[in-house]
């Protein structure tokens, strides 16, 4: 399924919270439990779960990188995002405060301190499953542009599909691990192992036995700039206008041309195409089916609109792995390129600038269940 691709967008509300109110100035309750209190995640329970004594795994893991010739295990590094309680307390500054704001219309809190819960408990089971003396790293989504990812660390992504999406343009052949922490309420078909599951991946980590894990390299799609610039997509590549105007383009492809005005351009991989992509397929009555490990490409016009100056002949297609989209914008300003759904992270996308579109040469190296 597509890698939710996660909107940039909090899942509370973005409105503030008049002062004044007795409700908008009251503190978390002191007995509201770890889900209510929101602790930073980088301790409490889930930093005691593994206990920093030796222990004889831990001796003999020792033991075993002094001797000579041993190899040096990867460095884990775990990849998450901020709750949805974690982002309605940065909101609004306390936990009352977005108590009140929710409960003052018709709301309740309790759905986000159930998801905070229940992420929590996760992540300490993968923090427990990792030996004390193993080398880790934690970074948050907000932080992945900048984080230096070495070429033999192995990914942990502790949360909802669309992290997956998120995490998986700044990676280069490193193997990546999905764990789904609430199913509850994510579908989980990129990160589809639970927290239970870890001691049987570490251990897949040293065997590579494909009975019980293997390897899926799944495609990706890349975006080329005249200029240079660059942006990669598992899910899809959307080229349109920033805002609900009319995207203006002349599309170039298997040697025809045509000017186009539109809601924007979608290119997506085999991932992608059971999102965004399969939508709009199903609303044209198009049947797609690409393998999420398959080198091609699908493109889909949204809703071209005929004139005497621009047709709709060219609105659905695919590209093979040695074929390119090219599209040379009209529009003054507000033309945009993302990716996997984060409008934050885009390209410009102005008048006389060209985006060639191809299967891009990385691929996401994701660890799933053999079946």
């Amino acid at each position: 399924m597509k890698a939710e691709a996660e909107p940039s967008g909090s899942e509370g509300a973005a409105e503030a919270e008049p002062s004044g109110s007795e409700g908008a100035a009251e503190a978390a309750p002191r007995g509201g439990g770890e889900a209510a209190k929101a602790a930073p995640r980088g301790g409490g329970e889930a930093a005691k779960a593994a206990p920093r004594g030796g222990g004889g795994a831990a001796r003999a893991s020792a033991m075993r990188s002094r001797m000579p010739g041993a190899r040096e295990r990867p460095r884990l590094v775990l990849v998450t995002r901020p709750t949805p309680l974690e982002v309605l307390i940065d909101q609004f500054g306390t936990y009352g405060q977005a108590r009140f704001y929710l409960e003052s219309r018709g709301q309740s809190i309790g759905w986000a301190e159930e998801t905070h819960q229940r992420f929590e408990a996760s992540y300490a089971r993968v923090q427990a499953a990792v030996p004390p003396d193993e080398r880790r790293a934690r970074v948050d989504r907000a932080n992945l542009s900048s984080f230096l990812f070495a070429p033999d660390d192995v990914v942990v992504v502790v949360g909802q599909d669309g992290l997956v999406a998120n995490v998986a343009k700044y990676l280069d052949g490193q193997l990546t691990i999905g764990v789904n922490p609430d199913p509850q309420r994510y579908d989980g078909l990129l990160c589809k192992h639970s927290a239970d599951d870890m001691p049987r991946l570490l251990a897949w980590l040293a065997s590579r036995d494909e009975r019980a894990f293997h390897v899926q390299r799944r495609a990706m799609a890349q975006v080329d700039r005249e200029d240079g610039q660059r942006l990669l997509a598992l899910n899809e590549v959307f080229v349109g206008h920033r805002t609900h105007q009319s995207a203006r383009y002349r599309l170039r492809v298997d040697g025809r041309e045509e000017r186009q005005s539109s809601s924007g351009l979608i290119c997506a991989t085999g991932t992608g195409g059971t999102g965004w992509t399969k939508s709009i397929a199903r609303q044209r009555h198009l049947e797609l089916t690409l393998g999420v490990e398959e080198p091609r490409l699908v493109w889909l016009v949204r809703e071209p609109f005929p004139s005497v100056a621009t047709g709709t002949d060219l609105d659905f297609g695919l590209l093979d792995a040695d074929a390119a989209l090219e599209l040379v914008s009209e529009m003054g300003d507000d033309g945009v390129i993302f990716a996997d759904g984060i409008e934050s992270d885009r390209l410009d996308f102005l008048s006389g600038q060209l985006a060639r579109i191809t299967l891009a040469g990385q691929r996401l190296h994701l660890v799933v269940p053999t079946a």
